[in-house]
């Protein structure tokens, strides 16, 4: 496996296993406003989701794509893409659950599975595509990849040290 592919490959699992981690959130917040609310299945998506995508933008930003770029613009492209997503989930779930009357959890746990799918697409390519491994932990990493390929440490690499890898 080329060091693209493998890169591509562990960006995928990170992506994954933080989605999972908001699809937990999602799923947990969804299930405490059905039962102790009494609301119908929109409402509780929506809050639910909402909690998700803040988790997971978050997360999937700082380590997944390691980006530098602009989070405001960065969240306002994510934004653009809830402006889609939600209403035709909203509406598609709503319809489902009340007239094709399929089961509330199964409704959320399948418009979870689009959402994870698509988020990620968009997420790679449109809103952190030019941006990927730009954070000051990315260029930590490339750069002490390349001293240890060279075999030994340059005098650029070795003043380094007080980099802050949580610097973005």
């Amino acid at each position: 496996m080329t060091k693209e592919k493998k890169t591509e490959f562990l960006r995928v699992i990170k992506y994954t296993l933080f989605a999972a981690s908001a699809g937990l959130i999602q799923f947990g917040s969804f299930t405490l406003l059905i039962e102790l609310t009494g609301w119908s299945w929109w409402p509780c998506h929506l809050i639910s989701l909402t909690l998700s995508v803040v988790w997971n933008f978050t997360f999937n930003r700082k380590f997944t794509f390691k980006s530098a770029n602009n989070v405001p613009i960065a969240m306002l492209k994510v934004v653009g893409y809830y402006l889609v997503f939600t209403p035709l989930s909203v509406f598609g779930g709503d319809w489902l659950e009340k007239s094709a009357l399929w089961n509330k959890y199964l409704v959320e746990v399948l418009v979870m599975l689009v959402n994870f799918v698509t988020e990620f697409l968009f997420q790679r390519f449109l809103v952190f595509g030019k941006s990927i491994d730009t954070n000051a932990a990315a260029k930590k990493q490339a750069k002490a990849e390349i001293v240890a390929a060279s075999g030994s440490p340059t005098d650029e690499a070795a003043s380094e040290s007080n980099d802050d890898p949580d610097e973005e």
